[in-house]
């Protein structure tokens, strides 16, 4: 979140606006608050490398908090805010968090997580008042630090953590380029070509801050002089009111929060003016086709999707048109080298899914931890995969199928629950849905589909049955599920990946699902155990 040369030419401009309240931020502001931070990181005895952690909702500190470090060549880890105060304090020692910044609303979380965390020298509200030595209020602590840069100004960056859907979060650590925070990288000029961010842009941010997508838009928005409206959570209608009382241009979405604005009601979504919206940008989570193609007649040839893991193993795109005529691609690759591979590491033909890899578009490591570094790697170190399947058209655009973790092996066939899910959700009873492998003595696994149904609607055998049918007219008979359950809400992570681990083991309970993923064919390095997996994420890193 580094203001540039914006703060000097235009101080007055809103840099962000918190959209339930109208709080405003100045660039001016935004500047002065940044460097009165970065200078406390300095007093405290932070140096370059060193870690700090955010561990807060979306609110009017959160940008601060962020920029501070980019300025101080530090590493800044954003929290999941929902998480419990065992897992903060995981996070917090793996990161080797000195400085952890939270807020009023997470204080009591924070305030038991750092007593196991002794490296967390200082705990920073950002809101409010401290109340000892070492849980401390950011006014108090900043009002006597200068509002002018700290004098040894380096380019930090966030090292975020995947989700830990299925295990410990892993910290995705980039080396930090010895350049000053003023200097654009490569990366932040490809982007801004590509979706045309400039000064005088305004961005809608509804998703939560501790997300990698919405951390990148937010950051490029402010280098670029445009004004950024945070939500604090997001709300279909209330998205829509936002985007014609600001005028808003850009925005980034993720596919449920497409599908709840198609699901208001006909005069709901034509009662607001969209028309200002340039670029709307999608990623995170597989988009249904149908869903796709609906949002696409409403908004106009202005979605664009990417597909691109926080890694940066690499980074595929295309816009509506491209979209349009290669339905249900993710796009071709515009950074890194894509490889689709076999089991034995050899080149899929075209057209054949396989493991998804790619000769890596930057370097990275997962934090403190070599093991997990080297089995995301090939053999050889010169590329990576975080476990999706996919395949290449002849025109080189890429389509994912699934996760491999999710992969139901039912009396020997492979099904991709994928299908199934992006069938249900466009049902007109359906909220969401997850589908996944359950234990069936004959089968080994049989189909199972989880619901959400839509406010008002009466879950029970009848809507079972109709659900069943309706993935029967349109799936062969193997991928049709054998059974509906419901669920008052989906355990979807606020970033729109579904935490499907927790509903899955609730079938298998103690039961380990190793007799069916031994079978799964996974890639091996020459001379290692075939039951030995590739890493697999179930937490969407992948996706965006």
């Amino acid at each position: 979140m580094y203001t540039g040369r914006h703060a000097r030419l235009r101080p007055l401009q809103p840099a962000f606006i918190m959209a339930a309240t109208g709080e405003t931020v100045t660039y001016r502001e935004l500047e002065a608050r940044s460097n009165r931070l970065a200078h406390l990181f300095r007093k405290h005895g932070l140096k370059r490398l060193d870690h700090y952690s955010i561990f807060m909702e979306n609110n009017s500190r959160y940008l601060e908090a962020c920029g501070a470090g980019e300025r101080s060549g530090l590493y800044y880890t954003c929290i999941n805010s929902f998480l419990t105060p065992s897992e903060l304090a995981y996070l917090l020692v793996n990161s080797q968090s000195k400085i952890l910044i939270t807020s009023l609303a997470k204080l009591a979380i924070a305030r038991e997580a750092i007593q196991a965390c002794p490296d967390v020298k200082l705990c920073i509200v950002a809101d409010g008042p401290g109340e000892s030595e070492r849980i401390v209020g950011l006014a108090d602590v900043t009002a006597d630090m200068p509002t002018t840069p700290i004098a040894d100004e380096w380019l930090g960056t966030a090292m975020l953590y995947s989700s830990g859907t299925t295990g410990r979060p892993k910290g995705i650590l980039r080396p930090l380029p010895e350049e000053p925070p003023k200097h654009n990288l490569p990366l932040f000029d490809f982007l801004t070509k590509l979706w045309h961010y400039r000064e005088g842009m305004v961005y809608l941010s509804p998703a939560p801050l501790y997300h990698s997508a919405p951390q990148a838009a937010v950051n490029l928005t402010i280098r670029m002089g445009g004004t950024v409206i945070v939500m604090e959570s997001f709300d279909p209608e209330r998205y829509l009111q936002l985007v014609e009382q600001w005028g808003i241009t850009h925005t980034q979405l993720v596919p449920t929060m497409f599908s709840r604005m198609l699901k208001l009601p006909a005069e709901v979504r034509g009662r607001y003016d969209l028309s200002s919206l340039e670029i709307a940008i999608h990623a995170a989570a597989p988009c249904p086709a149908l869903v796709k193609d609906d949002m696409i007649k409403w908004w106009g040839p202005i979605i664009h999707e990417y597909y691109g893991a926080t890694e940066g193993l690499g980074f595929t795109a295309c816009n509506s048109e491209e979209w349009l005529a290669h339905r249900g691609t993710v796009g071709k690759v515009l950074l890194g080298d894509l490889h689709i591979l076999d089991e034995n590491m050899r080149e899929c033909p075209v057209g054949t899914p396989g493991q998804v890899w790619f000769k890596t578009a930057s370097p990275f490591e997962y934090f403190n931890d070599p093991e997990k570094t080297r089995e995301a790697r090939s053999a050889d170190g010169s590329m990576s995969t975080v476990g999706d399947v996919g395949y290449v058209d002849k025109g080189g655009f890429l389509y994912l199928t699934d996760r491999a973790t999710f992969m139901i092996i039912s009396g020997g066939v492979n099904i991709y629950p994928q299908e199934c899910e992006n069938l249900l959700i466009t049902h007109a009873k359906v909220a969401d849905a997850a589908v996944f492998g359950v234990p069936n003595a004959d089968l080994g696994e049989e189909v199972k589909a989880v619901v959400q149904p839509m406010p008002g609607v009466v879950p029970g055998p009848a809507l079972a049955e109709e659900l069943i049918a309706f993935c029967a007219k349109s799936l062969s008979r193997q991928k049709v599920p054998r059974s509906v359950d419901f669920e008052k809400e989906l355990p979807r992570l606020p970033t729109g990946k579904l935490y499907k681990r927790l509903l899955r083991d609730r079938y298998w309970g103690t039961r380990r699902r190793g007799s069916c993923e031994g079978r799964r064919k996974l890639h091996c390095r020459p001379g290692e155990a075939r039951l030995k997996r590739a890493p697999i994420r179930e937490d969407g890193g992948a996706w965006g």
